[in-house]
Order: C-alpha cells, then sequence, then structure tokens
C-alpha cells in the first residue's frame, strides 16, 4: 500500500489541470510514492558541516569586457542577402495582412 492514495492523486491531478485516466490513479501514486520515499532519504543526510551554496563548484566570470567595436555598414550586412529592398532584406511575406 502506498502513502499516497487514489484519491490524493486525483486531487493533485485536478489542481495541475491534468486530466488522468482512473485506472492510472494506482501508477501515479506509486510513482509518487517513490518519489517521495527518495526525499525522504535525502533529507536523511547530515549537512550540519555542509557550507550552503548556489553551485557545487566556484563559479568565475566567463564574460569578456564590453568594448564598443564598430560594426558592419549596412551594404557589408546586405551583401551577401539574396534579396535587397530599401536598404533592407527582402524576405517572402508569410500573413495576409498589411
Amino acid at each position: 500500500m502506498t502513502a499516497i492514495s487514489r484519491e490524493e492523486v486525483a486531487h493533485l491531478a485536478h489542481l495541475a489541470r491534468i486530466n488522468i485516466a482512473d485506472d492510472q490513479l494506482e501508477h501515479f501514486a506509486k510513482q509518487l510514492d517513490a518519489i517521495l520515499d527518495a526525499v525522504a532519504q535525502v533529507s536523511q543526510v547530515d549537512t550540519a558541516n555542509v557550507p550552503a551554496m548556489s553551485h557545487p563548484v566556484p563559479m568565475t566570470n566567463v564574460f569578456r569586457e564590453d568594448i564598443p567595436v564598430a560594426s558592419l555598414a549596412p551594404g557589408a550586412a546586405l551583401a551577401g542577402a539574396p534579396a535587397v529592398e530599401d536598404s533592407r532584406f527582402r524576405v517572402p511575406r508569410i500573413l495576409d495582412e498589411e
């Protein structure tokens, strides 16, 4: 027998707005019970001497300096385009709206 009942699974499914067939409620009850058992095992680990951390390894800033540089000229950016109109990329219409 699981610690999670079929009725509790049905209630959770209702709250989450998930449709679960009646024949699946027992299956999900067993799975949720296994998940809760695993969480209980992790909760029993002695963490009194473990410092709180957001990452298991030290993190360093890997971003480069934000240095402004010159960008492409419009002509160079449009040079490889298959179609150009009014100094812009021309693409096929995908909507019927104006």
